[in-house]
């Protein structure tokens, strides 16, 4: 069971602290309990009721009146709503309060929902990513078990590879050609799926490697397939004091080629970026790289 402060719930929820105070006193919506120095935490039942009731006052709906509701009629009222959810911050609601009741039916609707009104990529950049890094922060309150984030994380690759299916395909010869690999022992691959449908998206023609590419097969991808550009992604390998070797490997066995990088790992203090080498601290500094070369691209056809 995760212990959360007010702060916690106020940065999870959305909700501001003095708003959650007032609901507690005024209609018990919360059940906290102190601890030896009186300060009041909050478990993952708290949790979850504060999100669900956060997603149907963003609706309109009356704090006095969702108060009274039961916890099936809440989750009932919820999922009832959620056919009009427009909010990113609603729909971020709803997916953390499926994820805390392991609930994949409600997960897939909602994400369903979201990706059909906002299209697929506006869905991962406000919808999904906001969800992924409040899991990060419930991860490190340890009230996220390795079965939940393991079903979050499979549903988002799932979504993500139907978005791609879908993309019409790129000939190598008429397109900026990417590879996109993730280092030997890395297994963390949202992030370079989702680069893959934006290159793709946007008419690029990506060599996809996917997860756990010993480095030394760059050498023989390159000479076969000639790419313009060598990115990876680097979250929990290499070992921070061998990532720098790790960056000048690509380059040498990547001669002449521009090399993307992106992740923690990638933003180091004191790594020396090679010429031609690149890195990105938001996705969407990528994303503007992507469009940019593609217009350079138009431009000279």
């Amino acid at each position: 069971m995760g212990q959360f402060s007010i702060s916690d719930l106020e940065q999870l929820s959305g909700i501001k602290a003095h708003t959650i105070r007032m609901w507690e006193l005024r209609y018990g919506i919360l059940r906290p309990v102190r601890t030896a120095t009186n300060i009041r935490t909050y478990c993952d039942d708290d949790l979850r009721r504060l999100l669900n009731v956060a997603t149907l006052c963003s609706q309109g709906h009356r704090i006095s009146k969702v108060a009274q509701l039961s916890e099936q009629e809440l989750s009932q009222a919820v999922i009832a709503c959620n056919d009009a959810a427009h909010g990113y911050c609603q729909q971020v609601n709803s997916l953390l309060a499926a994820m805390l009741e392991m609930n994949e039916p409600q997960l897939n609707f909602v994400l369903n929902q979201t990706i059909h009104q906002q299209g697929f990529e506006n869905a991962v950049m406000h919808v999904v990513y906001p969800f992924l890094q409040r899991i990060g922060v419930m991860w490190q309150a340890g009230s996220v078990n390795p079965a939940q984030e393991h079903l979050v994380t499979n549903l988002v690759r799932q979504k993500m590879m139907a978005a791609i299916d879908l993309l019409a395909p790129v000939k190598p010869s008429a397109a900026h050609r990417w590879v996109l690999f993730l280092p030997e022992g890395e297994m963390h691959e949202l992030a370079l799926l989702f680069m893959n449908y934006v290159l793709r998206f946007r008419g690029h023609h990506v060599l996809y490697l996917g997860q756990n590419l010993p480095v030394t097969e760059l050498k023989a991808v390159c000479a076969a397939y000639e790419p313009h550009v060598v990115c990876t992604v680097m979250t929990a390998v290499p070992e921070r004091d061998r990532v720098q070797e790790f960056v000048d490997k690509i380059v040498q066995l990547c001669p002449n080629k521009k090399i993307c990088l992106y992740g923690p790992l990638a933003m180091i203090e004191g790594l020396e970026l090679p010429v031609g080498a690149v890195r990105f601290r938001l996705i969407t500094e990528f994303i503007s790289l992507a469009n940019e070369l593609r217009k350079s691209e138009k431009a000279l056809a």
